[in-house]
């Protein structure tokens, strides 16, 4: 078997492999937006059998003799390798039968925390709950052969990240933060948006959002969900979003964060379509993608002096009289229980909290059973806030539902990678300001496709970043963008 008769074997069974992997993850989109609630059980079957077959084709051992002989030409053909190989390693240390586990009992317990949720009640969920923590321990320990078991996880998110690394980053930021977060407080609020805004409205209000960050229409869709997500890759990436009639701004922002994940997926060179290469490279960097969207560009006193203009035509008067208190209102600073909702400056915070109670679970310090009294005093601590109930506490994020141990960091190294990103796009994009007062974000978003997002998994995380941004990256960016941001805003 030649060399280019063994990456032409490979690379046709990993394509397969790969259009199966979106029909699984089609049926996980389909669960959280279109499936009646009776099917939940028979859904969890679907998927635990869908990882089976997956699980099968990624551990088959014709792989292993094709990386072999494998030996690609060019840089493209390279990455494949590496990531077919890594995939490859991490697959073979989990038995397919926990390898479905987790499957079907993922896919259970997300019904059962939306119910929990909705309900308050904390004890519906402890039972699912302590079987996928038990799971995912057992998938770690696999996975980390004796290292470090949240590493192992973490790894499956960011390759090659750690959590003493990433735990001294943390010890870094925090302390500018806590530091910034006092000084804001202490200053007078800025005054809330008032009123009723409809769903029909706020969902044509996000659609037209999304078309003006450039969301392919002809390859992607919007629905509700009771947590938003984006779903899918290469000619079919779809987003959600949800509706608050009295806060807007949870629609709109949920809305804007999700075109972000998805259009680092649909562009993509399509080259790489149905292969590793043709995925986000990590989901720190899908992250940066999105909270740069969200952030940097959609709450920019530039584009929500725009965005004002606009609610106005739709949604009439909601007691904000100027751009510039709109602006203010948008990027208003308060603590508050809600991650998704969280302004830039408590945001980190909320993640460091979830990074410590994760690491704690996986690791076997801390059990299911303490986790709530563990989030409320930690939270208590964190924000000098306690928790009024659990939908606003434990049972707020659908990750540990569905088994996300080791993602949750990645939101941080997002916003952080962001940070260096918005600081290379002011220098690459000098009337940045000029466009985004026009409701313009082309020459953003063109950028951040040109540098990065046609790419792929081309590069490992941190050579993406540093390849876009000319530099490595660190926190400083991200920190000195928010003590300038909102020292102008308020005053400081």
């Amino acid at each position: 078997m030649t060399n280019n008769t063994a990456y032409a074997q490979l690379m046709a069974w990993v394509r397969q492999t790969e259009a199966l992997g979106y029909v699984a993850e089609r049926l996980g989109w389909d669960q959280e937006t279109m499936m009646p609630r009776g099917a939940a059980e028979q859904r969890g079957e679907e998927m635990a059998a869908m990882e089976a077959v997956l699980h099968a084709r990624r551990t088959d051992p014709r792989i292993a003799d094709w990386l072999e002989a494998a030996d690609p030409a060019d840089a493209a053909g390279q990455a494949q390798l590496r990531l077919i190989r890594r995939a490859y390693v991490r697959a073979t240390r989990v038995p397919s039968d926990l390898a479905q586990e987790i499957a079907r009992v993922t896919s259970l317990a997300q019904g059962i925390w939306a119910d929990a949720r909705a309900n308050d009640r904390v004890l519906d969920f402890l039972p699912m709950l302590k079987e996928v923590v038990a799971l995912r321990r057992q998938e770690a320990a696999a996975l980390a052969m004796g290292g470090d078991p949240y590493d192992a996880l973490l790894d499956g998110y960011e390759p090659g990240e750690t959590a003493e690394r990433l735990g001294a980053m943390f010890d870094r930021m925090r302390p500018r933060l806590v530091a910034l977060r006092d000084r804001i407080l202490g200053r007078p609020a800025p005054r809330p948006v008032k009123g009723v805004f409809g769903e029909a409205a706020q969902l044509r209000f996000a659609r037209d959002l999304a078309s003006a960050f450039g969301y392919d229409w002809s390859r992607g869709r919007i629905d509700l969900a009771v947590h938003p997500f984006s779903s899918g890759g290469g000619s079919d990436s779809r987003i959600t979003t949800r509706v608050s009639e009295s806060d807007p701004f949870n629609c709109i922002y949920s809305t804007i964060h999700e075109v972000g994940h998805s259009s680092y997926e649909l562009n993509i060179d399509p080259d790489y379509a149905l292969t590793p290469v043709g995925h986000g490279c990590s989901m720190g960097v899908h992250e940066s993608q999105s909270r740069i969207y969200e952030n940097q560009i959609g709450r920019s006193p530039a584009f929500t002096a725009w965005m004002y203009g606009e609610m106005r035509e739709r949604f009439g008067d909601f007691g904000i009289g100027s751009a510039a208190e709109f602006t203010r209102a948008v990027n208003r600073v308060q603590p508050g229980f809600i991650r998704t909702e969280a302004d830039e400056v408590h945001y980190n915070l909320h993640i460091m909290m979830r990074f410590d109670l994760e690491r704690a679970l996986v690791r076997g310090d801390l059990e299911v059973g303490d986790l709530e009294a563990a989030w409320n005093d930690r939270f208590r601590a964190d924000f000098g806030v306690a928790v009024d109930r659990p939908s606003n506490g434990m049972l707020q994020d659908v990750h540990w539902s569905v088994g996300l141990m080791g993602y949750f960091p990645t939101y941080t190294l997002g916003n952080v990678y962001a940070g260096c990103l918005y600081q290379a796009m002011r220098v690459a994009v000098p009337d940045l300001d000029d466009q985004l007062a026009r409701g313009d974000t082309s020459a953003a978003t063109g950028w951040l496709h040109e540098v990065l997002q046609r790419h792929g998994g081309l590069r490992a995380p941190r050579e993406t970043i540093a390849a876009a941004c000319g530099f490595e990256p660190d926190e400083g960016p991200l920190l000195d963008y928010l003590e300038t941001k909102f020292g102008a805003l308020y005053g400081l």
